[in-house]
C-alpha cells in the first residue's frame, strides 16, 4: 500500500487510569472517523506522566502486557479496522517493569511488543526508579497498511536506534513521546530545546529516507511544574514537516503520507547504498580513548 493515512492522538492526561484510557479509545474513533488506519497514542497516556518522583506506589499503574487494557485495545481495532500503537507501563513479573509499546492490527490481533531501550535518569525524569531498560532489541511489526518500527522517547535522540529500526525494515519510525518544559524556564530556552527535539528527529528520517511520526501529551503536571510541550508531528524522508500540532491544546490529527517516497528519497540521496558498513566497528564502544 503506497499511501496510508496515520492519526496522532495529543491529549491531557489525569489521574483517573481508566478515564485516561476510555478518553484515548473515544479519540481512536474519532480519528478512524476521520480516516486514519494507523493510530499513535502518546508514551503512558494512561496516567499522568509519574516518573517526576520516585514514589513505590506508582508500580499499582503498570498492567501485563498483552492483558486487560491490550485487549480492550485490540477489540477496538478490530472493531474500526485500524491499527493502534499504545505506550504502556509493563508489569513483566513481581518486582520487574517496562516502559513498553504494544501493537494492535487492524484486525484485532495483538502483533507484539518494544520495550525501550534508552531509559533517562534526569530531574523530574526519574525512569531509571521504575524501568529496566528493554531486551526485546529493536522491533518492526508488518501490519495491514505499513511495517512500522516503534522506539519511545528517549529513544529519540539516538541515531543508531532509527538506524538499526530502518535496516529492519520499517517504512515508518513513530516515537509516543512525553516529553516537557520547567515551568521556571525562559520562551528562549524553551525554544531551543524544542527544536533541537524536534531536528534530531527530521534528521532520522533524512538519514534513513522514512517517514517519521512523533507524538506527545500536553498540559500542566507536576503540580504545574511541568508543561509538556506537544508539537507532535510528522516529518517526511526529506524532513520537512508535513504536519505540526500546537504546544497547548488536545488534537486529534490525520494525514496521509506516500510511502513510496521512501524508493524516491533513497534513489536520489542514496545514503543507504553508499554506507560503509566496514568501518563502523568502532561505534560499538563506549568512547574512542587513545592507546
Amino acid at each position: 500500500m503506497a499511501k496510508v493515512k496515520v492519526g496522532l492522538i495529543q491529549m491531557r492526561c489525569t489521574a483517573g487510569k481508566d478515564d485516561n484510557l476510555q478518553k484515548a479509545m473515544q479519540k481512536i474513533r474519532e480519528a478512524a472517523a476521520k480516516g486514519a488506519q494507523i493510530i499513535c497514542l502518546q508514551e503512558l497516556f494512561t496516567s499522568l506522566y509519574f516518573c517526576d518522583v520516585e514514589d513505590y506506589e506508582n508500580f499499582k499503574l503498570a498492567d501485563p502486557i498483552p492483558g486487560p487494557v491490550t485487549e480492550q485495545l485490540a477489540s477496538l481495532a478490530g472493531e474500526l479496522g485500524v491499527v493502534i500503537i499504545a505506550s504502556l507501563f509493563e508489569k513483566r513479573a513481581q518486582g520487574l517493569y517496562h516502559n513498553t509499546t504494544a501493537v494492535l492490527d487492524a484486525d484485532g490481533s495483538y502483533l507484539g511488543k518494544y520495550r525501550k531501550m534508552h531509559i533517562p535518569d534526569d530531574p523530574a525524569y526519574y525512569e531509571k526508579f521504575y524501568f529496566t531498560p528493554g531486551d526485546l532489541g529493536y522491533k518492526v511489526f508488518k501490519t495491514k497498511f505499513a511495517t512500522l518500527g516503534v522506539l519511545i522517547c528517549w529513544d529519540q535522540w539516538y541515531p543508531e536506534a532509527a538506524r538499526i529500526t530502518s535496516l529492519m525494515g520499517a517504512e515508518i519510525l513513530f516515537y509516543p513521546t512525553a516529553i516537557g518544559w520547567a515551568t521556571s524556564q525562559d520562551v528562549e530556552t524553551n525554544t531551543e530545546q524544542y527544536n533541537a527535539w524536534q531536528t534530531i528527529q527530521r534528521s532520522h528520517a533524512v538519514a534513513n529516507g522514512v517517514h517519521v511520526v512523533s507524538v506527545n501529551r500536553v498540559g500542566l503536571e507536576q503540580n504545574g511544574a511541568m508543561k509538556f510541550w506537544g508539537g507532535s508531528f510528522i516529518a517526511n524522508p526529506m524532513g520537512t514537516i508535513l504536519y505540526q500540532a500546537s504546544h497547548d491544546e488536545e488534537e486529534i490529527i490525520m494525514k496521509e503520507i506516500d510511502l513510496s517516497k521512501t524508493d524516491t528519497y533513497r534513489t536520489h540521496w542514496p545514503f543507504m547504498r553508499d554506507r560503509r558498513i566496514d568501518s563502523y566497528q568502532p561505534i560499538t564502544k563506549r568512547y574512542i580513548d587513545e592507546d
